[in-house]
């Protein structure tokens, strides 16, 4: 039974703290719609590409489309753990997190149905063994968890596995690819552009994951640094081998792509997550809110 109301008992919501100053942020660059997006000159360009060229876009966006999907379906548990707790100010970011990854399910499918000749075609046989163990298993069971059980424990190993794998390894790497190939070849410009809007909305969503991870390594000492140092080392393997097995079933790597520069990029977004946890061990809530905001 609720007895009081933060906004009226004289406590107010902390407009300082990092889940509110994303909240803003959310307002103001995560107000945007897939449909005003123009794929028109994406259609053109995409017929003109040969059979792997289009092979290796197709199961780039389909890896994307149906991650996205993962994602959105998979988040309540985690809000869910958060409002319990009666954290507003992380409650009311985390609204406007479910709604980005809602619109990117619904661009991803728009690119799907509108742009290539997949649109009504199953291509779930593009997904890679790893892919398919990381978002069929391993996140649903991370974030699961929380229903019965949402420790501190549980919070840390589902927001490593959803920030900081999910969105700070794999999709980043994803989008870093992906970009690089249709920035060089000036092709998919509505791709492009829906890919820049992906990127605004993930920057914040790790951002609150850094947050969270470090918020409660900070509260509840070593035992939760050692979760989410298990967790990481436990996804390392598999998400690295994403980005191998879609490459290896090419003999020649479609648009000239260097796979040792996507591994680079992988590995060296898990040890900057890594370190920057590392560093909230021996930090307080304001000290960590002002690091996140710096890099921000």
């Amino acid at each position: 039974m609720r007895t009081t109301y933060q906004t009226t008992n004289g406590t107010g919501l902390d407009r300082n703290s990092l889940p509110m100053r994303l909240w803003e942020k959310a307002k103001i660059y995560g107000v945007w719609n897939p449909a005003d997006i123009d794929f028109s000159k994406d259609k053109k360009d995409f017929e003109n590409l040969n059979e792997n060229e289009a092979k290796f876009l197709m199961q780039a966006i389909s890896q994307f489309q149906a991650g996205e999907e993962a994602v959105t379906l998979d988040l309540l548990p985690l809000i869910m753990a958060v409002a319990k707790e009666g954290r507003l100010e992380e409650e009311m970011f985390l609204t406007s997190f479910l709604w980005e990854e809602a619109k990117h399910v619904d661009g991803f499918n728009r690119f799907i149905s509108e742009v290539t000749s997949f649109g009504k075609t199953a291509h779930e046989t593009l997904h890679v063994p790893s892919y398919k163990l990381i978002f069929n298993e391993l996140l649903p069971a991370a974030l699961n968890a929380l229903i019965d059980d949402p420790s501190p424990i549980n919070q840390v190993r589902a927001s490593t596995t959803y920030n900081m794998i999910v969105e700070g390894v794999l999709a980043e790497t994803g989008y870093y690819g992906l970009y690089k190939v249709l920035d060089g070849h000036n092709i998919l410009p509505g791709l492009r552009t829906f890919i820049g809007k992906l990127k605004q909305d993930e920057s914040r969503h790790i951002a609150y994951g850094i947050y969270l991870i470090s918020r409660l390594v900070a509260e509840n000492g070593v035992e939760v640094w050692e979760a989410f140092q298990d967790q990481m080392n436990k996804l390392l393997m598999p998400s690295m081998q994403v980005v191998v097995e879609s490459y290896s079933q090419y003999e020649v790597v479609p648009f000239g792509i260097d796979v040792n520069d996507l591994s680079n990029y992988a590995m060296g977004q898990f040890q900057k997550r890594l370190a920057r946890v590392e560093k909230a061990r021996n930090q307080n809530l304001a000290e960590i809110n002002a690091d996140i905001l710096a890099a921000e």
